[in-house]
């Protein structure tokens, strides 16, 4: 995938940086790590600090010392997930910020005006959000919503070099599904997102899916699965034909004090790695897993100590990172299913 900051491998995850930093972590860190594109919150910054501060600085990479790409989620989730008292017309969201409860409304053209300012290589449409689960009724209208702000989007982004992906909704229907990737490609956009899974439905349901929304969209258009990024279900998806993935779940798993490694998660807080002196993975090249042992790390979590976090998070992106560049090397190689059959293989208990 080709931006205006540079070529990105594909599949790829991205780390989130919703406030214009990904948790713990310098930028330069994230870099080494092998990520060359972040994702940042427009609605996040578009309330706090400002458009016009992130605009004068250059834009969010400058602003945030980062030399990579950015992609900006446009904020619809944000809208319905964090905000209180949300009210959807056609012309748009209305909503009380998260910030400092004022009424503030976002509609389709500010949302582009908002992330052409903010700079973002990739812009994402804005889009409604329906909860789990959404009856029939409500995901037929939302459908259409999304439809019509897809095309006020398109029709609204004017920002040169900048990427504008659309958003597939629909709930849980296949066929709804399948009715609004077939309106969001109409209206044409360099990259198609599926939204509004792996939002507590069942992993089986959201694979289907994911499987029967990528095969009506352009092979030659990167798809992205938003919010997922637990190893086994990247995994899956990638086999279906996913190219991109976010989720908060390295950064916050580790915030937590607790480590990714292969299907397993590793509870730092139990006793049983206090004497432990191997490191977090013995097959991890990350900085944790070469300079320290799961003893100290646990040490440092149950003393509340501040690198604690921060090396459980270099570990848990660096899985990721590792998990999508040797995906990348079993595609090259015609190795993927085994690779998926492998992994499936793997012991997934503590």
């Amino acid at each position: 995938m080709t931006t205006a900051a540079g070529r990105v491998e594909t599949p790829v995850f991205m780390p989130v940086g919703t406030h214009a930093t990904v948790k713990t972590m310098r930028p330069g860190q994230v870099r080494e790590l092998g990520f060359d594109l972040v994702l940042a919150n427009a609605y996040h910054l578009w309330l706090r600090p400002g458009v016009n501060v992130v605009e004068a600085a250059g834009g969010v990479g400058a602003f945030m010392g980062w030399d990579g790409a950015v992609l900006t989620d446009s904020g619809g989730y944000q809208v319905f997930s964090l905000a209180g008292d949300v009210q959807v017309t056609d012309e748009g969201a209305t909503f009380r910020s998260s910030v400092d409860g004022a009424r503030v409304f976002l509609s389709p053209e500010l949302s582009m005006e908002v992330q052409s300012r903010l700079g973002a290589h990739i812009a994402m449409a804005l889009d409604e959000c329906l909860p789990y689960p959404a009856d029939r009724a409500r995901a037929e209208a939302s459908v259409r919503l999304n439809g019509d702000w897809a095309g006020r989007c398109r029709a609204a982004h004017r920002r040169e070099g900048q990427a504008l992906f659309g958003i597939v909704q629909g709930g849980t229907f296949p066929d709804l599904r399948a009715l609004s990737a077939e309106l969001t490609v109409g209206v044409g956009f360099d990259g198609y997102a599926l939204g509004g899974l792996s939002v507590g439905e069942p992993r089986e349901l959201m694979l289907e899916l994911i499987e029967g929304t990528t095969n009506l969209i352009p092979d030659e258009a990167p798809r992205y699965l938003m919010g997922v990024g637990d190893p086994a279900g990247m995994l899956e998806a990638i086999a279906l034909g996913v190219d991109m993935f976010d989720s908060v779940l390295p950064t916050r798993t580790a915030r937590n004090g607790s480590a990714l490694v292969g299907r397993r998660r590793l509870n730092m807080r139990n006793a049983r790695y206090a004497h432990d002196l191997g490191p977090l993975s013995s097959d991890c090249d990350c900085y944790a897993c070469d300079n320290f042992s799961r003893a100290y790390i646990r040490h440092l979590v149950m003393a509340k100590e501040i690198l604690g976090l921060h090396l459980l998070t270099c570990h848990n992106l660096r899985e990721l990172a590792r998990l999508t560049s040797r995906a990348r090397q079993a595609i090259s190689n015609g190795r993927l299913n085994e690779m998926l059959n492998e992994w499936r293989d793997l012991d997934e208990d503590e």
